[in-house]
Formats: C-alpha cells, sequence, structure tokens
C-alpha cells in the first residue's frame, strides 16, 4: 500500500502529498501559465520591485534590515508550492513525523482535504504575497521572497484593461509595505511569529460535538442563509479563552499591518502611478463582489472579516494621523507594547490616551 508522508499536531495528521494534489486540482491551470510568459513577467517584476522597495521607504521610513527585495513571479501551482513550505516551516516546531503513515488514515486525508481546499481556492484569487517566514537553518534563497501570482495579475489587467507599467508597481509597493513592517522594525517579525507559536502550542481542535453543535445553530437559525455562515468561521474551532486571546492579538496586528499597507498602497504611489484611483476602486469592488460558492468559501475562513481588515486599519492609520500626526504614529514601530489593541483600533482615541499616558511615564 502507497505511503505518505504525514505529520501531527495534538493527535492531528496532515497528509501533505494529498493536501498539495487537492489544492493543484482546485486550482486548475489558468491562462497566462507558461514558463517563457513567465519569465518576461520575472523580469518586469524585478524592475518594479526595486523602485517600489525606494517609494515605500520615502513613505514610510522603514528601512529594510534583511538587504535589498527579491521578487518572484510563479504561477498558481508555484504559490501553493511555496505556501506549503512556509506552512510546513510554520508547524515545525509543533509537528511530529510520522513517515509510517498509512495513507487510508482517515484524520490524515480530511485534514488534507481542509487545507488543500483552502490553499488552492485562495491560488485563484491572490496576486501578491510576502512571505514573510525566514528559518536559519534553512535555505535562505528560499525564504524572504515578495511572491507575484503571474496568471492572476495578468487576467485582471486584460479583463480591465489595466495599464500593467503602473498596475504592476501599484501592487509592488503594497507587498514592499508588509516587507518594509517585518523587516524594517527590527522586533515584528518575532513578536509576530510568538504570536501564532503561542496559539498553535495551545491548538485544542474543536469535539465532534462542538461541531455538531455549530452546524445546529446554522441549520436552525432564523437568520439569512449568509448571516448563518458568518457564525461558521474555522475560527470557531479553537475553544480556548488563550487561544481567542491570542487570535484577538494577532487580528489586531494584522488589522493594523495591512490597514497601514493599503495607506501607504495610496500615498507612495501619487505622482509615480497613472490611474492609480481606478485600480484602487476595482481592487476594492474585486474583494466586496465574492457571489455564490466563493461568498460562502469567505465566510467559512473568515476572509470577510480580513477584508474589514483593510477598512478598520485604514481608518485608524487616517484618523491618527489627521489627529496626531505621522510623528505619532509611528510610535506604533517603536515596541511590541505599542501596538493597537482591537478595542484600540476600533476606538483610536483609546490607543492616542494611551500612548500618551505611556510617554508621560517617560
Amino acid at each position: 500500500m502507497e505511503r505518505h508522508q504525514a505529520s501531527s499536531v495534538e493527535g492531528m495528521k496532515v497528509d501533505w502529498v494529498l493536501a498539495e494534489k487537492v489544492a493543484n486540482q482546485i486550482a486548475n491551470r489558468a491562462p497566462f501559465s507558461d514558463a517563457s510568459y513567465l519569465k518576461g513577467l520575472n523580469e518586469s517584476f524585478n524592475d518594479f520591485t526595486i523602485s517600489a522597495e525606494k517609494l515605500v521607504e520615502n513613505s514610510t521610513g522603514l528601512k529594510s534590515l534583511s538587504g535589498a527585495a527579491r521578487a518572484k513571479v510563479v504561477d498558481r501551482s508555484g504559490w501553493i508550492r511555496a505556501n506549503f513550505s512556509s506552512l510546513k516551516r510554520l508547524l515545525k516546531p509543533v509537528l511530529i513525523e510520522d513517515s509510517e503513515l498509512k495513507m487510508s488514515s482517515i484524520s490524515s486525508r480530511i485534514t488534507a482535504l481542509e487545507i488543500g481546499a483552502v490553499l488552492g481556492w485562495m491560488s485563484t484569487r491572490v496576486l501578491g504575497q510576502y512571505d514573510l517566514l525566514v528559518l536559519d537553518n534553512e535555505d535562505l534563497n528560499d525564504q524572504d521572497l515578495v511572491y507575484y501570482v503571474g496568471p492572476n495579475i495578468c487576467a485582471i489587467e486584460r479583463r480591465y484593461a489595466f495599464d500593467p507599467d503602473g498596475f504592476r508597481l501599484w501592487l509592488a509597493i503594497h507587498e514592499l509595505t508588509h516587507r518594509a513592517q517585518f523587516t524594517g522594525v527590527y522586533w515584528m517579525r518575532e513578536h509576530y511569529l510568538s504570536l501564532v507559536k503561542n496559539l498553535l502550542q495551545e491548538v485544542q481542535i474543536a469535539t465532534d460535538e462542538t461541531t455538531k453543535k455549530s452546524y445546529s445553530q446554522i441549520r436552525l437559525s432564523n437568520e439569512p442563509e449568509d448571516s448563518r455562515f458568518s457564525e461558521f468561521k474555522l475560527s470557531n474551532f479553537f475553544t480556548s479563552i488563550d487561544q481567542k486571546d491570542s487570535i484577538n492579538e494577532i487580528a489586531a496586528l494584522m488589522t493594523l499591518l495591512e490597514g497601514h499597507g493599503d495607506v501607504i498602497m495610496s500615498r507612495a504611489g501619487k505622482g509615480h502611478i497613472r490611474n492609480q484611483e481606478r485600480f484602487e476602486k476595482v481592487v476594492s469592488q474585486r474583494r466586496k463582489s465574492a457571489t455564490g460558492a466563493t461568498k460562502i468559501f469567505q465566510k467559512l475562513l473568515g476572509i470577510e472579516a480580513k477584508l474589514a481588515q483593510y477598512e478598520q486599519g485604514e481608518e485608524f492609520i487616517n484618523t491618527i494621523e489627521e489627529s496626531e500626526g505621522i510623528d505619532f504614529l509611528n510610535t506604533v514601530w517603536e515596541d511590541p507594547g505599542n501596538l493597537p489593541k482591537l478595542e484600540e483600533i476600533k476606538d483610536p482615541n483609546l490607543w492616542i490616551s494611551r500612548i500618551k499616558k505611556l510617554k508621560n511615564e517617560y
């Protein structure tokens, strides 16, 4: 019988081979995926990544401590492969390797289907991504990369008749802002990874009874179907108070970073990118326009909450800058204790008061 290498987290098995196979089946082969096409795109994005890094540094004052950024254009399959690699690196401290696990293991196959479906679906939507996970004991050439999913970018350019040069620089600015956040703020990467590590160490997969209860609440709810699904998210399967505190802390950080990314994306490109306002409008509508199975998928994954992060984070950044100025906002990068909590992002005045109090104490 065929045996697949798999891993276990607190008794949960992951058949990585099956997971990647499922992801690629869902992703399907997209137009603009030929190697020659991707090579041309890679040359293009190498230049735009260099330009974007300079624009981001000028707009934020954040200079990467990890050297110049490196671009890599991939097809959907390449993006899936890169994310499986990052996922396995991320889970490595809490994984127990089990090379003898049979492919017929039910838990392994179910988990593989779940992970594969998520990454496969996301590969059809994502345009760019900064890979923030860096491990010193692994090949650094395969880490700290800025990925661009060529087929998805070309498809949206064709569909909306975008100017490729302007759109690609605009995308690069967003991803390079994220890299500046994680490599220009010396403590940010380790802080984020410590939050994720704490969450993983607290993992308690919900019991079958919890799953049935969640499903029953959806089925019996009098709310419209869309509202019912909003109650059934993967985050519901993290059940302890400590886990939910960790999730809230991660959510607050990502809301700040996503909002900051969108603000800088708009600010840094002004005077350098024609039709920037149209790019912003189309991509914003694309984020919100999910229907049918796509909409359900977004709800199950909590992606709708991520979309709200862009808006809440951007509003937080703008409110602080308008009220107190950019220098005051930049205190957020000085120490992990200065990061806003979720309730402070929703009410920026709470964060302003806390930071002013901290400043007066020193």
